[in-house]
């Protein structure tokens, strides 16, 4: 493993991490509004 993947993968799992918190602030919004 060298160390383009190395930063591939950070990068990547960096992206899901904040897709999964703006989707987790998204519903809690959602929640309050209704």
């Amino acid at each position: 493993m060298n160390l383009k993947d190395l930063y591939l993968c950070l990068i990547s799992s960096i992206l899901l991490m904040i897709c999964v918190l703006i989707s987790v602030a998204f519903l809690t919004l959602l929640e309050r509004k209704v």
